[in-house]
């Protein structure tokens, strides 16, 4: 429960301390979606909701893919 807001809130601060300044995270909240996600790493986007239908990283496994596309646009 809660919404889209705080999960997205969790989750950006969650990737914005590991990664600091590396990642760009966006998303909104709207009425008549769940919202959208999108994280970028160096202007180029990684993982989208909105738009790569990747869906909202709401499971471990889900974050994992997230932040393996983020070391990935890293080169780590």
């Amino acid at each position: 429960g809660g919404g889209y807001k705080p999960k997205f809130t969790k989750l950006k601060t969650l990737l914005e301390d590991e990664f600091q300044s590396d990642v760009e995270i966006t998303g909104e909240g709207t009425p008549s979606r769940t919202g959208w996600f999108e994280v970028q790493v160096n202007g180029k986007l990684v993982h989208s909701k909105k738009q790569g239908g990747d869906g909202f990283p709401d499971s471990s496994q889900k974050l994992e893919v997230v932040v393996k596309a983020i070391k990935k646009a890293l080169g780590e």
